[in-house]
């Protein structure tokens, strides 16, 4: 697989200053020729206002890849969120990427196909939904990682998905439909493994899913939320939890009684909620996917 590295993202986005958060990632096409169902539409342009990003139909991995001297192992892919109409790709997305990769782990934002895609004619018929295209991106996701995990410096057994939002849904159905290798797939990526080790849900959509298996084996979880949020989202990630724990599942809630929805990974938000990366590296440490800070 060919990847490219770009001093900045605009090369790539023709963006303006706005994404500057963007800069040194790797750009990494999670099937090389086209995803598919998307191939014939590869090579149109994405949509770009402010920081939103939609038409997505060349789904892709940007890494940051931390320094090799703090290099922890650990891997996060990193789903924004927006409605599956847009991703909001700044707050939930490379600020969180740098914060993660300033710290050791390795992050991958996710940019997949969006099953509400606002850059469709309105009435038009959407071609992507969440449970076959995003879903089937997000694996194709942790397939790449481990298929390059030795050159990205990771482990194969510390690749988690961390989702807002929308992105949230994606990486809930990530977490809980994760698949096996392909033992006698021609293309060496489709043998790798799809299953994550660990995600977090932050604000996330799809919770009153009833479709959602939880058993003892479901990997451990890190939840977050406002209590200002939205019934569906504040109660419902309380349910989550209950679900998680009479499951056997490991899971572990954050609830941000000043906090609404959207709050993501700001440098101006310096309130408790704007704190809960540090809680989930934290977390991340207690379940041994990176060495605790000395």
């Amino acid at each position: 697989m060919k990847t490219t590295l770009l001093p900045a993202l605009a090369l790539v986005l023709g963006l303006a200053g706005s994404l500057s958060a963007a800069d040194s990632s790797l750009v990494l096409p999670l099937w090389p020729d086209g995803a598919p169902g998307s191939a014939a539409r590869r090579h149109e342009p994405e949509k770009v206002v402010g920081t939103n990003i939609s038409n997505i139909h060349h789904p892709s991995l940007l890494a940051y890849l931390p320094a090799k001297e703090k290099a922890t192992g650990a891997a996060v892919i990193v789903a924004p969120g927006g409605g599956h109409q847009r991703q909001v790709i700044q707050h939930e997305g490379y600020n969180v990427a740098r914060w993660l990769a300033d710290r050791g782990i390795a992050a991958f934002i996710l940019k997949y196909r969006l099953a509400r895609d606002d850059a469709n004619p309105a009435g038009a018929p959407q071609p992507y939904t969440v449970d076959r295209d995003a879903l089937a991106d997000a694996q194709r996701a942790f397939r790449v990682i481990r298929a390059r995990a030795t050159e990205f410096g990771v482990r194969p057994d510390a690749i988690g998905i961390l989702g807002f939002s929308a992105g949230g849904e994606v990486a809930l159905l990530a977490a809980t439909r994760g698949a096996d290798g392909n033992s006698a797939a021609t293309d060496p990526v489709e043998r790798q493994s799809a299953r994550a080790n660990f995600y977090a849900l932050i604000y996330p959509g799809g919770l009153p899913r009833t479709d959602i298996v939880l058993t003892k084996d479901t990997p451990p979880v890190f939840l977050a939320a406002g209590y200002g949020d939205r019934q569906n989202i504040a109660e419902g990630l309380a349910e989550f939890y209950l679900k998680c724990k009479r499951a056997g599942a490991l899971a572990e809630l954050h609830m941000y009684a000043g906090a609404g929805h959207g709050f993501g990974v700001r440098d101006t938000n310096v309130s408790p909620a704007g704190a809960w990366i540090a809680r989930f590296a934290e977390w991340m440490a207690d379940r041994k996917f990176v060495p605790a800070a000395k």
